[in-house]
């Protein structure tokens, strides 16, 4: 027993945290593709919203996780660390701007002169998220 507590008390959390934030920018980002796609579906756009909230959470923790690996593991030199926490603070910045907005207007979608800006919101949060998964590949495979 003691192994596997020492195992999970010194392997790295924010390489198991780190999916979170792609799976779930990457489902919202399906969903509300699917949502454009099939119009008349209400339930598609609301399934993307609460993805892109999670999302958003699941970023911050990602942020603190990675954060605190990169100063115990790699001695807050991991490659490209500076460019992931620039694009995981835009990632948090747009998908909690996103989630919030959609919150405070619910029928934003549904506006021809705001719904692809929203669209395009879910879009772009996946591709930053990718990116982070990108640069964070180069740290633990190298170049």
């Amino acid at each position: 027993m003691s192994g596997v507590i020492d195992t999970i008390l010194h392997h790295p959390i924010h390489t198991v945290i780190v999916h979170f934030p792609i799976g779930l920018t990457g489902a919202a980002a399906f969903f509300i593709l699917l949502a454009l796609i099939w119009q008349r579906s209400k339930i598609l756009e609301q399934i993307a919203f609460a993805n892109i909230s999670l999302a958003a959470v699941a970023t911050v923790v990602a942020g603190i996780t990675g954060y605190a690996d990169n100063v115990n593991r790699y001695g807050g030199s991991a490659a490209n660390h500076q460019y992931k926490i620039v694009l995981a603070i835009t990632l948090f910045l747009i998908t909690s701007g996103t989630a919030i907005l959609r919150w405070k207007k619910p029928d934003i979608f549904e506006q021809k002169t705001t719904k692809w800006i929203y669209a395009g919101a879910y879009a772009v949060s996946f591709l930053i998220a990718l990116s982070l998964g990108f640069l964070g590949g180069i740290i633990v495979f190298g170049r």
